[in-house]
């Protein structure tokens, strides 16, 4: 019997469907799994019902449930992880390569060693891989990742003084536009709309769909529009309540559109 699971490794939020062969694993207890990297230290964090297997593509096998000794490998290699991270870091200085080394990640067999960097610039590391690799020895990949994967990784603190989403809850980042910004009617000012690792704060994303259901069947700042008082010019757009205001005849009227109550002010 097939039991398929979702897991999750280190303290990564991010879910791996996972499978396995005549292993039942109860919720949260850890195991060992094979990937396309090598053995992962993972923990089980959902069991999935027949209703849920839809997509079965690039699922990983439990290989078994983890012992003290997997436990202690585990703690181990986290140790390790840091230990190389301060030697590579001493290397690419060395090497004088513009980029910074963000984490260190052994699969729990030690086949490989993954570093995750940034750099401003594209790297030719061809050397840096010899040297990493003759330290090591064992397999690395290095890769390079974005400013949103460097804020999941590094995290930090938000305008709203609240540790930063994709830090802590977001396990997926959706993608962010500009016209986010504009649809809610905010100030396109990047030190208002750009989040600590300089792009579109994630935010933007939460209440987007909202605002477009409410902006159905309103005007734009400046558009010209016929009212029952005559054609004017909107001055003011109130979203969630709305509303808007059109100057008419060097009058100020005020548009609702819900309860169609016309006031002037």
């Amino acid at each position: 019997m097939i039991n398929y699971y979702y897991v999750i490794f280190k303290n990564n939020d991010e879910q791996f469907l996972c499978k396995s062969k005549n292993i039942n694993c109860p919720i949260n207890v850890t195991v060992i799994v094979k990937t396309e990297r090598g053995e992962q230290f993972g923990k089980i964090v959902k069991k999935l019902s027949l209703d849920d297997l839809q997509q079965l593509e690039n699922v990983n096998e439990i290989i078994r449930i983890s012992t003290k000794n997997d436990y202690k490998t585990y703690l181990e290699t986290l140790k390790m992880n840091k230990e190389a991270l301060k030697e590579a870091e001493q290397i690419v200085k060395s090497m004088e390569l513009n980029m910074r080394l963000l984490e260190a990640d052994y699969t729990f067999d030690k086949s490989q060693l993954m570093f995750n960097f940034v750099s401003d610039e594209r790297i030719d590391f061809r050397d840096l891989l010899k040297k990493l690799a003759f330290r090591f020895k064992t397999r690395i990949e290095l890769r390079q990742i974005g400013a949103r994967d460097k804020a999941k990784k590094v995290s930090g603190i938000g305008f709203c003084g609240r540790e930063l989403c994709c830090a802590t809850f977001l396990k997926h980042i959706e993608t962010v536009g500009i016209n986010m910004a504009k649809n809610q009617n905010i100030a396109l000012n990047p030190n208002k709309i750009n989040g600590a690792c300089g792009r579109l704060l994630c935010c933007l994303t939460y209440e987007d769909s909202m605002y477009t259901n409410l902006r159905s069947g309103m005007p734009n700042l400046n558009d010209e529009v016929d009212t029952e008082f005559g054609k004017g010019k909107v001055i003011l757009v109130d979203i969630l309540n709305r509303k808007y205001k059109v100057v008419v005849n060097n009058e100020i009227k005020e548009i609702r559109l819900d309860n169609n109550e016309n006031s002037k002010k």
